[in-house]
């Protein structure tokens, strides 16, 4: 069974960071609201990074940096959580779900991280999926 999570780490379209810098999943985290609604206050680390560009295999090396910094502050890996932003698995108003996802979410579990998904939730973006606008993410 895994730890409960003490660092957060949001993985951002790199693309979709270029209009956004993350502040509302930040402050998501700070109100533990939306995708991060189930963190406590032993949660107190929030890591913001960018995929790294396409095809995302950056990740690798991101959390890999992650992995080291945490340690040193005494955060083991299981209290660790990636979450892939909602920028890049929901349909939004930046751009469809990030066609490298998949992959991303692969190399995160072997390499032994917990990963979920989404940050923030948009209120319009949820009502422009119920409407058809936007596609809806697939459970």
């Amino acid at each position: 069974m895994s730890k409960t999570a003490r660092c957060v780490v949001v993985i951002q379209c790199a693309v979709a960071h270029e209009r956004c810098p993350g502040t509302q999943c930040a402050a998501a985290f700070a109100e533990r609201k939306d995708c991060f609604a189930g963190y406590g206050r032993e949660a107190v680390y929030y890591v913001p990074f960018t995929c790294g560009g396409c095809p995302g295999r950056r990740v690798s090396r991101l959390v890999e940096n992650v992995r080291k910094v945490m340690t040193k502050s005494g955060v083991e890996q299981d209290e660790i959580v990636v979450h892939l932003a909602s920028c890049v698995v929901n349909d939004n108003g930046h751009y469809p779900p990030c066609p490298h996802v998949d992959d991303m979410r692969l190399i995160l579990s072997r390499k032994g991280f917990r990963v979920a998904d989404g940050s923030r939730i948009s209120q319009r973006a949820e009502q422009r999926r119920q409407n058809g606008t936007y596609r809806k993410r697939e459970e």
